[in-house]
């Protein structure tokens, strides 16, 4: 299993002026990139390093951390079967240029993310929503995203039946099944 630092000495020499940061992960490489070097930075890691396969494209809201969101790529490498975890810091009203130049099956995991949290992704080429109908107002994954439901908090007594009455109900619904007794 490759680790983040082998990763990032790979890298270093490919992405000229990029800065890379290693988190402390222990389940797997995470390398943290600015956006201005993501493009470059992918496409090293697909072109040199072999992580042909983006699996998922996701964000974390770390509200009221700033920077607010990490943007967080997962890439597999399907020769060496190994897996990286890649992550860019974004502001709250940021964005980060889109991936799906490098991996064109990127496009309908950032607009999920795009819809649910808010976050941009320039040059995308259909960044609109996908999950939300098109009139939904906000993103919402946010952590400030208003909750509209109220609900009075309810108290249960717990379920108790004898080992009779369990049987019972059990050949009730048997019968129910089988076009007999429903009741």
């Amino acid at each position: 299993m490759i680790d983040a630092t082998a990763i990032i000495d790979a890298l270093t020499p490919l992405v000229p002026g990029a800065e890379f940061d290693r988190s402390p992960s222990t389940d797997q490489p995470t390398v943290y990139v600015d956006a201005a070097h993501l493009v470059e930075t992918c496409a090293a890691l697909r072109d040199q390093l072999r992580f042909d396969l983006l699996a998922d494209v996701t964000a974390v809201d770390l509200l009221p951390r700033e920077p607010r969101f990490e943007i967080v790529y997962h890439l597999v490498s399907t020769r060496g079967h190994d897996r990286l975890r890649l992550k860019v810091r974004v502001g709250a009203d940021g964005s980060v240029p889109t991936v799906a130049g490098i991996w064109r099956g990127a496009g309908w995991p950032e607009r999920e993310v795009w819809d649910l949290f808010g976050v941009g992704f320039d040059g995308h080429p259909d960044l609109r929503r996908i999950l939300m109908p098109d009139n939904w107002d906000g993103h919402p994954l946010r952590k400030d995203f208003p909750v509209q439901v109220q609900k009075t908090p309810q108290t249960y007594e717990p379920l108790s039946v004898s080992e009779q009455e369990f049987r019972a109900n059990i050949a009730r619904d048997r019968r129910a099944r089988q076009g007999g007794e429903g009741g």
